[in-house]
């Protein structure tokens, strides 16, 4: 055991590595439906091999979580920019509004209470489950001209609030959004969810749970018999038919196989390979002819690819104009979003930095992907110019300061990094011809980025924190309970009372704003409805912000 122990303490990169491995295990356990996640997991994990007294250079967990926070600006930073725009404003106005409350709860309790700096921090942090409050908290502290040994004990009780916290913010907000937030707005989200979605998008109420087997776009031949169809060019025939979206893919005349163009004239007995939305070729005032079975013409290689939109002349256009425009034989699949799918209909509009994953033949596939912008390949490799050059320049950044109420105030590196990472991030969506980050590594400078870091602040508080927890840990669940609820509930009220909004939307906006995506996925599996989806990402992006911002303002607010 003594070889062990000595092993670690001279060896901390081998005490990091097993922190992971058993902080991954203990955030997996369940309990009912209930996880702690690989976060928590990590802290309590690093808190047991901290008891060994294992030394950890500083400089580690900088890098980590510099690492993380460009990673975070990375994703979100289309979103942010966005959120700019006159449209985005209500969602901006109720995360603003949120985080404000949270941070105003977090201090006026820890006064109340005579919390410390660091449990003041670790509070905002845990309660609003927001871990980089702890990096960029912690970096203030070390700006302050305070004794090495008090500087010390404030850093350490950091994650001391920030453990006892967080299970409160996470299980509770979790249960509290889907099940108490509707019923605040006078909404049952279950018998509501699907009325509230049509209202919105526009679409039939489904009281269906399973998948539907309907597929709304079909590829059928048919035989011209010399009726309506017959004697015109494609372009005629496809024009013909009532709302369009009709699209002729091939063409038989005899035994020969035409790949036709817009000024081919289509004639008596050809056969054509026809792509169009059911409802289109069910028409009984546009009958096309008889269909037929004709496995050698329908036999089209179709392929599947996902297109970031950049053409900034496409940018708020609805996905029927797009369709009209440049869509010809394309049907689109899936509209992501930061991350997130969207729910769409034809009068949605897309976004600078969408994706959308779009199915059709080779040749329309391409034709649409290079007018949409790019085309999204499978790459694995990453453009780490890009991420490190983001990183050395937001750092850069972050190292200037401006002076409030004597205390110089800085983003610091880390701030720095998370500022950058939305500029390089937006940057990406404009020109994604570089700085390519697929999606594991991503997951690895995101996920292992911040799990490091928390594995480095548990292994360094270990010693002191059984102490700390004994001393405030009863206070801090109650308080931490409150700080967590009570922006929220603000929120809602605000967002649906005052904003007028959707109550799907609502959810979706609070649940982004505090940036917890397991709430954004409890609210959809309640509601049975991706609608709050809609209301997520631009609260995500902005609620990342401010409260990676509130851990040096607490800091000064608490001095």
């Amino acid at each position: 055991m003594d070889w062990f122990v000595n092993a670690l303490r001279h060896n901390p990169e081998l005490a990091i590595f097993l922190t992971l491995a058993l902080g991954f295990f203990i955030g997996r356990l369940r309990i009912g439906s209930f996880t702690l996640g690989t976060v928590v997991g990590t802290l309590l994990a690093g808190v047991l091999v901290g008891q060994l007294d294992v030394k950890v250079p500083p400089i580690v967990k900088t890098v980590f979580f510099d690492l993380f926070l460009f990673v975070t600006g990375y994703k979100v930073g289309p979103q942010f920019f966005r959120s700019l725009k006159k449209d985005a404003f209500p969602q901006v106005l109720l995360t603003v509004v949120l985080c404000v409350t949270c941070l105003a709860s977090a201090v006026t309790a820890s006064r109340l209470l005579g919390y410390d700096v660091g449990t003041a921090a670790g509070l905002l942090a845990g309660s609003f489950t927001e871990s980089t409050v702890i990096g960029t908290a912690g970096e203030a502290i070390n700006n302050l001209a305070i004794a090495p040994e008090e500087k010390t004990r404030l850093l350490n009780n950091i994650p001391v609030a920030y453990a006892v916290t967080y299970l409160v913010g996470t299980a509770f907000i979790i249960w509290f959004l889907p099940v108490v937030g509707p019923k605040l707005m006078g909404i049952d989200l279950k018998r509501d969810g699907r009325r509230l979605e049509a209202e919105l998008l526009g679409t039939k109420v489904s009281e269906s749970d399973g998948q539907s087997a309907y597929r709304a776009w079909d590829l059928r031949a048919y035989r011209i018999d010399g009726g309506v169809c017959a004697n015109k060019t494609v372009a005629e025939f496809e024009h013909g038919f009532p709302g369009g979206l009709v699209f002729v893919e091939r063409l038989r005349r005899g035994s020969t196989f035409m790949a036709p163009t817009p000024s081919t004239v289509i004639c008596r007995d050809d056969v054509v390979a026809v792509i169009a939305r059911r409802e289109r070729l069910l028409r009984a005032d546009y009958a096309i002819g008889q269909e037929v079975e004709d496995k050698e013409l329908l036999d089209i290689p179709f392929i599947t690819m996902d297109a970031v939109l950049t053409n900034k002349t496409l940018v708020g256009k609805t996905l029927a104009e797009l369709s009209r425009e440049i869509g010809h034989g394309v049907a689109l699949l899936k509209l992501v979003r930061a991350g997130q799918e969207m729910p769409f209909t034809l009068a949605t509009a897309v976004n600078r930095g969408d994706l959308l994953q779009i199915t059709g033949s080779a040749d329309d596939i391409e034709r649409t992907a290079a007018v949409l912008g790019y085309a999204e390949r499978s790459s694995h490799s990453t453009d780490m110019i890009f991420v490190g050059l983001g990183i050395a320049l937001g750092g850069l950044v972050g190292l200037l300061s401006v002076t409030i109420g004597g205390l110089p105030i800085t983003l610091t590196t880390s701030g720095g990094a998370l500022i950058m990472g939305l500029v390089f991030g937006w940057l990406r969506s404009v020109r994604p011809m570089f700085g390519h980050i697929p999606e594991a590594a991503l997951w690895v400078f995101d996920t292992v980025g911040l799990t490091t870091f928390i594995a480095v602040v548990g292994l360094s508080a270990g010693p002191t924190f059984i102490a700390g927890l004994h001393q405030s840990g009863p206070s801090l669940l109650v308080v931490g309970l409150v700080v967590a609820v009570l922006p929220h509930v603000v929120g809602i009220l605000f967002g649906r009372y005052v904003l007028r909004m959707n109550p799907l939307i609502v959810l979706g906006a609070c649940s982004g704003a505090g940036t917890i995506t397991a709430a954004l996925r409890a609210i959809q599996d309640e509601a049975r409805s991706k609608v709050p989806a809609l209301g997520y990402t631009v609260p995500y992006a902005i609620g990342n912000i401010l409260l990676t911002a509130w851990g040096p303002v607490i800091v000064v607010l608490m001095r």
